[in-house]
């Protein structure tokens, strides 16, 4: 029986890689997405090495041309997702009043629409089967925002809300969609240790109940 396959877009060396570990310890064939050649082939020489079946693919989650090629390829040599995880996001400060309408939208690119993008990727073989899970990396900011961080608070409430109503939309078509959102710095040895944000993924994978954690420090 093949292994189901889970692809991660914008993966880095936090939550994706953890996230990563945990599914394909699971049984999962994972496929890393980002920009960075190097790194890419660091992480999955590291979940190899750990006996899970791993590849990556080059895709720039602010470019929506990318992603459609992206997930071609994928699906060329890999087959068809079964879960998709987004977890790009453009991690940079600036108040409100700063912002221009160029960097916003730059920003919203890789933020908003590269999950739109991805999902529409994935999703006419989800429907066709009536099966299958979409999740999002969430960030606190969308539930408390910060003028210190004005486009990533815009960003993140734009994804968390394009989340859950596509939760809605397709739980009667048999597909789950959920979000972790991590209100806090992810750091190994803290209550935001990644290791233990990506039980979070794995819970709503099985689970299939709520559609969003909120990952917040008691």
């Amino acid at each position: 029986m093949s292994k189901k396959l889970a692809v991660i877009v914008g993966a880095g060396p936090g939550v994706s890689l953890h996230v990563a570990h945990k599914f394909g310890q699971n049984g999962f064939h994972v496929v890393l997405a980002a920009r960075n050649k190097v790194a890419l082939e660091e992480f999955t020489s590291q979940l190899r090495e750990e006996g899970i079946a791993a590849d990556y693919i080059i895709v720039d989650a602010g470019s929506t041309a990318s992603i459609e090629a992206g997930f071609k390829s994928i699906k060329e040599q890999y087959g068809s997702p079964d879960l998709l995880i987004y977890n790009a996001a453009v991690i940079a400060g600036g108040k409100p009043s700063s912002l221009t309408s160029e960097v916003l939208t730059q920003h919203l690119q890789v933020d908003v629409v590269g999950a739109l993008e991805s999902t529409r990727q994935v999703l006419p073989d989800l429907l066709a089967k009536k099966s299958g899970t979409i999740l999002f990396t969430g960030g606190g900011l969308s539930l408390f925002p910060s003028a210190q961080n004005a486009s990533l608070s815009i960003g993140k409430a734009a994804v968390r809300n394009f989340a859950l109503t596509l939760a809605e939309e397709l739980k009667p078509e048999g597909i789950f969609v959920g979000t972790v959102t991590i209100a806090g710095t992810v750091k190994s040895d803290t209550y935001y240790d990644p290791a233990i944000i990506a039980d979070a993924y794995w819970k709503l994978y099985t689970e299939r109940e709520e559609h969003e954690i909120l990952f917040k420090q008691p």
